[in-house]
């Protein structure tokens, strides 16, 4: 059985190493995390193989951290069928501004184009001191759907925003 760690707690040192001896102590197997540090928070998700009778185990060292103000949930996980397409990457440069996240998502999601990770920041802009919206995405985009409509849809969000997709 696979089953989903989502993780909060106050950023400090032996966090992740916590997760793993609960992981552990379960006989289970991590197979994949994304973890980072957001306003002071440790944030974190893990992704977990472990046999199905030892979930119980896996959810009681979970709630035990629960007394230190880590709060971990526990989720079981959905068969990973993708959705049909193909992989397409890229960053996204633009003018900071509220709403810009809803923008691109909503932008892509009229394409039918599913968002497989996003990661964003904002950054000072090194020629002025404009606050800059920076982000990376990986997406399933549907076959037959075009490049060329998926940067058309992004860049008309905004005049100031950039599109580079990777080869």
């Amino acid at each position: 059985m696979q089953v989903i760690l989502m993780a909060v707690g106050d950023d400090r040192p032996g966090l992740a190493s916590a997760l793993a001896d609960a992981v552990v102590g379960a006989r289970g197997n991590w197979l994949e995390s994304h973890f980072a540090r957001l306003g002071g928070k440790f944030v974190g998700s893990v992704l977990v193989e472990l046999p199905d009778d030892r979930v119980g185990d896996l959810a009681e060292a979970v709630a035990a951290m629960e007394a230190t103000g880590f709060h971990v949930t526990l989720t079981t996980s959905q068969d990973d069928a993708r959705p049909g397409g193909r992989v397409l990457t890229f960053e996204l440069v633009g003018a900071d501004r509220p709403g810009i996240v809803r923008e691109v998502s909503a932008a892509l999601a009229a394409l039918g184009v599913n968002i497989d990770e996003l990661e964003s920041e904002t950054e000072t802009g090194a020629m002025s001191a404009e606050r800059l919206f920076r982000a990376r995405a990986r997406v399933q985009v549907p076959d037959g759907t075009p490049t060329a409509q998926v940067r058309q849809a992004l860049e008309r969000i905004s005049g100031e925003i950039m599109v580079d997709f990777a080869d």
